[in-house]
């Protein structure tokens, strides 16, 4: 079975930073693209970034691009998600995903395992 853990949410005031993680067990992680997706209150799901299986490969939002960096160490099965110059938009629970293929991808559709996702909270 499939588990996917989110940590290192919290609430930060705006232009700081936390660093996401995301620990992956129940399957072999490092043959799957990893994802992080977010929802706002009254909004849906929204794609943040993606890495591929190797993590050579990386995906964003453009709301994030240059503020948030997605990593991956297979050796220990975990994803990250650096998020810097937080803005109060960012505010959101942070769900990861684990992909159905090894390619990374914005769509929703691409990911059949998800986490029960971390708080983010931007605020002064």
């Amino acid at each position: 079975q499939v588990q996917l853990v989110e940590s290192g949410g919290g609430l930060v005031q705006p232009g700081g930073s936390l660093r996401l993680s995301c620990a992956a067990s129940g399957r072999t992680f490092s043959d799957y693209a990893m994802g992080w997706f977010r929802q706002a209150p009254g909004k849906e799901r929204e794609f943040v970034a993606s890495i591929s299986w190797s993590g050579g490969n990386t995906y964003y939002a453009d709301s994030v691009k240059g503020r948030f960096t997605i990593s991956r160490d297979n050796a220990k099965n975990t994803v990250y998600l650096q998020m810097n110059n937080l803005k109060p938009e960012d505010t959101a629970v942070y769900y990861c995903a684990s992909a159905v293929r090894p390619l990374v991808s914005p769509s929703r559709a691409a990911y059949n395992y998800w986490g029960q996702g971390t708080q983010v909270t931007v605020s002064s």
